[in-house]
Formats: structure tokens, C-alpha cells, sequence
């Protein structure tokens, strides 16, 4: 268990909103107001928005687990290095269901104010989750 209670409540976030599929449990982790740095296409602003892209990447990706690779905490900033797997079941992102299994890193920075997440960032291989989906082949 992560010593620092940053960690923790990233931590907590990721098992019961994203693994857990609690995705109304997360307003206990972040603000209403929270800024999504680079957002989803589409998606809206604050802890609605936020909502609405883990029911959607849910839907997609029924089996969704997120692991921590790696987590760096410095005051009050969380950078989290991750993997996520699942099963690709509905449309995402334009997508639709391939039914195949796909295996995507990222990190994510979170800023944290008061005990809850703030602001974050969030960089993710989507372009080698399109690979996987076959939507995208490189030529050559």
C-alpha cells in the first residue's frame, strides 16, 4: 500500500472507478470541478465528463483493468505510469466492436488539492490501440 496519501487516493480512484466500475463512488476522489488537460473527444467539462468517458470506455471495454506500473508523488502531484487491458465489445472512438483484446500504456499526472484530484493530464497509446483495433494499418 502507497505511503503517500496522494498515491492512496489515486490509487483508490483507479480500483473502485475504472477496475471496480464504481464510476459514481469517484466523486469522493475527484473535485466536481476537475480540468481534464488534454480531454477525449468529446468530452465534457468536469466530474460529469469524466464519468461520461469511463462509462463509455466501460461500454467498449467491458473487462477494463487498469494496473500502476510506476508512481511518482512530489507534493501535490501524482504521476502515474499504467497499463490497461480488455476486450474490445462495443464502439469506441469511432470504432466498433472487434472483439479483440487489446493492451494500452499511459501516464497520467494528477494534481491533487485537499485530497482529491484537481487537474490532470493524461498521455495514452491510442495510436497503438488503433493498431490493435486494426483501424489503423502504417503503410510499409
Amino acid at each position: 500500500m502507497p505511503t503517500n496519501p496522494n498515491c492512496a487516493v489515486v490509487n483508490r480512484f483507479i480500483e473502485e472507478g475504472i477496475n471496480l466500475g464504481k464510476i459514481d463512488s469517484i466523486a469522493q476522489f475527484v473535485w466536481e470541478d476537475v480540468v481534464e488537460q488534454v480531454p477525449f473527444p468529446g468530452q465534457g467539462p468536469g466530474l460529469e465528463g469524466l464519468k461520461d468517458v469511463l462509462r463509455g470506455m466501460r461500454s467498449a471495454f467491458p473487462d477494463l483493468h487498469f494496473s500502476v506500473e510506476e508512481q511518482i508523488a512530489e507534493g501535490g502531484k501524482v504521476l502515474t505510469r499504467f497499463e490497461w487491458t480488455g476486450t474490445h465489445r462495443s464502439e469506441f472512438l469511432g470504432v466498433p466492436a472487434t472483439g479483440r483484446s487489446v493492451k494500452v500504456w499511459g501516464m497520467v499526472l494528477d494534481r491533487l488539492q485537499d485530497g482529491r484530484i484537481k487537474d490532470t493530464r493524461i498521455i495514452m497509446d491510442i495510436f497503438g490501440l488503433m493498431m490493435q483495433l486494426d483501424a489503423f494499418t502504417p503503410k510499409g
